[in-house]
């Protein structure tokens, strides 16, 4: 079986997200470009750690879980035209479990992603990702507030931060109200972010 992991851009001062997180700014104003912007740079001279981390990041994941606020910036019921942020072929290539109070069929998507809505809880969401991901890792893709959640349970084996040289000052922040023990076991630099892996020892 493999590990239950998440990994987040985080600002200095702990946010994953920025204030006012809406449809045309789902990661909150001043959030995206500040966190996200060395992912699209990893060509430059330099960036070969970043390159390096980002192709073997998802390399063993064999299904992903995610909250409805990183699916649908909606609330209430579904508005079943709604199929994503991602287009006609998301990224995940993966069966998707996403968290949600209101049931939805099981949407498939170009490139092998397919969105399934669990109802009854971020434990059976995992047990329907570990039966999909088989010995490959299940990836809690977010957002701050579903890794909390799992990191808070006790059911995250491993946290990947990418650490980013600026601080956000309000938003969404993704330690809040955690107590955990945190065991670091790689740290990869580069010229714009810091990549930080730990191993979860244990959580309150």
């Amino acid at each position: 079986m493999g590990v239950v992991t998440a990994n987040m851009a985080i600002s200095l001062d702990g946010f994953t997200a920025g204030p006012d997180q809406s449809l045309e700014h789902p990661f909150g104003t001043g959030a995206r470009e500040a966190l996200t912007s060395w992912m699209f740079e990893t060509d430059r001279p330099g960036r070969e750690q970043d390159a390096h981390l980002l192709g073997a990041l998802h390399a063993n994941t064999g299904a992903h879980i995610m909250g409805r606020n990183m699916f649908d910036p909606h609330r209430g019921p579904w508005d079943e035209s709604w199929t994503g942020w991602w287009g006609p072929e998301p990224p995940y290539h993966a069966p998707v479990f996403v968290l949600t109070h209101y049931p939805r069929r099981p949407l498939p998507m170009e490139g092998g992603t397919i969105f399934e809505f669990v109802t009854d809880g971020i434990e059976a969401a995992l047990t329907r990702a570990r039966a999909a991901a088989g010995e490959q890792d299940v990836e809690i893709a977010g957002g701050a507030a579903t890794v909390r959640q799992y990191l808070q349970a006790g059911l995250l084996d491993e946290l990947v931060l990418h650490l980013v040289p600026v601080t956000l000052g309000t938003g969404e922040r993704l330690l809040d109200d955690v107590r955990a023990t945190l065991e670091p076991v790689e740290v990869l630099p580069s010229p714009t972010v810091t990549h930080l892996r730990y191993r979860v020892l244990s959580s309150v």
